[in-house]
């Protein structure tokens, strides 16, 4: 049995369905983070769970005991808010005691536990400390100390690194994840950031209008998008709309206009072949940028015109014209001279780089 369980969990404002038969198990040290845009009804999926929001209907089941109706002081969780809420009137030790002193922990006990806290996330010098003393990125990691100084079962973090810069942000997505490890503390994270996600979790939920689209691990959400939607929220993605004219055993062809692209069937979301689609049935197939590859002109599958290119610092991200209409391509930065706009060059990918992705009622 999964150590927090959500069954059936949904949650309407009157005629709003934020969250809807929402199924998911978490197992015990696991780090999941819930992923979508904003208004997919990820943060209230986290406030029901910390007993915020009241259920309209659903269980939630943590190690067998049924929280659905439990006040949020009786779930005993460790929360850390998007604006971290310490208490500017008292120090960081005071702020990390502060949920010890409400369980009403023995003096001794409670001043050991703290030291503990404040060594994990490395703030032991800066106990005097008021948090108006302090970074951003150091009062992240005193809500931090706060949350789990109280040894809970479960810890919550919405939107954590949000109020950071883009560089401390990195520097504390890992800082986060080194000391989810170091405590074993099964932890959900709400998050838009898919970078974020994917590069600290166990396993990400993708929500979509209310509801869970696909749950995985990092790599197969992004290698393996079960849906028009996972693969255009999570990372960037070339999509072409075709028909499935031929089968060659492992090979499905697809006709994308005038041209054909051929699809393993190992690279289906359900890599069987009797799960591939028909001849004649309309598809989808999604190749990523970084997985299309530029030729000199005259060479590859297609002739293509790149249109405008971007610096990311260690990457070029190019958009090049071609019959199968825009294409994004994105190439490591090796130091050499980008490609001018207007050059014609050629494309070219493994046919193990192109997926299928599923149709769905909301994208077609």
């Amino acid at each position: 049995m999964s150590f927090l369980t959500l069954a059936d969990v949904s949650k309407s404002f009157g005629n709003l369905h934020a969250v809807a038969d929402l199924n998911l198990s978490v197992e015990k040290g696991e780090f999941v983070s819930l992923l979508g845009p904003s208004g997919c009804g990820k943060t209230t999926t986290l406030q029901m769970i910390a007993g915020f929001v009241e259920t309209s209907s659903g269980r939630i089941v943590l190690d067998g005991r049924d929280i659905t109706d439990m006040k949020p002081n009786q779930r005993g969780l460790g929360i850390v808010f998007q604006s971290y809420a310490l208490f500017p009137h008292m120090t960081v030790a005071q702020n990390v005691r502060f949920g010890l002193e409400m369980r009403r922990v023995s003096k001794t006990e409670s001043e050991a536990r703290v030291r503990e806290a404040l060594a994990l996330v490395r703030l032991e010098a800066l106990a005097d400390r008021f948090p108006r003393e302090l970074s951003g990125g150091q009062r992240q990691r005193v809500a931090i100390a706060r949350a789990i100084v109280i040894a809970p079962p479960v810890l919550l973090l919405d939107e954590p690194m949000s109020n950071l810069d883009a560089k401390l942000r990195e520097e504390m997505q890992f800082e986060l994840r080194a000391i989810q490890r170091r405590i074993g503390t099964t932890t959900i994270m709400v998050t838009h950031d898919q970078s974020e996600a994917l590069s600290i979790s166990d396993r990400v939920v993708v929500m979509e209008a209310g509801r869970i689209t696909q749950v995985d691990t990092p790599y197969r959400a992004y290698e393996r998008p079960e849906n028009r939607f996972v693969s255009e929220f999570i990372g960037k993605a070339n999509l072409f709309s075709g028909t499935v004219v031929a089968h060659d055993g492992a090979n499905v062809h697809v006709e994308v206009g005038a041209d054909r692209i051929e699809v393993s069937h190992a690279t289906h979301p359900h890599p069987r072949p009797s799960d591939a689609p028909d001849v004649g049935d309309a598809v989808t197939v999604c190749i990523r940028p970084e997985k299309v590859r530029l030729d000199a002109s005259g060479a590859g599958r297609l002739p293509a015109t790149v249109t405008s290119r971007f610096f990311l610092g260690s990457q070029w991200l190019y958009r090049v014209d071609c019959r199968l209409g825009e294409v994004l391509v994105c190439c490591q930065n090796e130091g050499d001279e980008p490609i001018a706009e207007g050059e014609t060059v050629g494309i070219d990918w493994k046919r193990e780089a192109v997926r299928f992705v599923a149709r769905d009622a909301r994208h077609g």
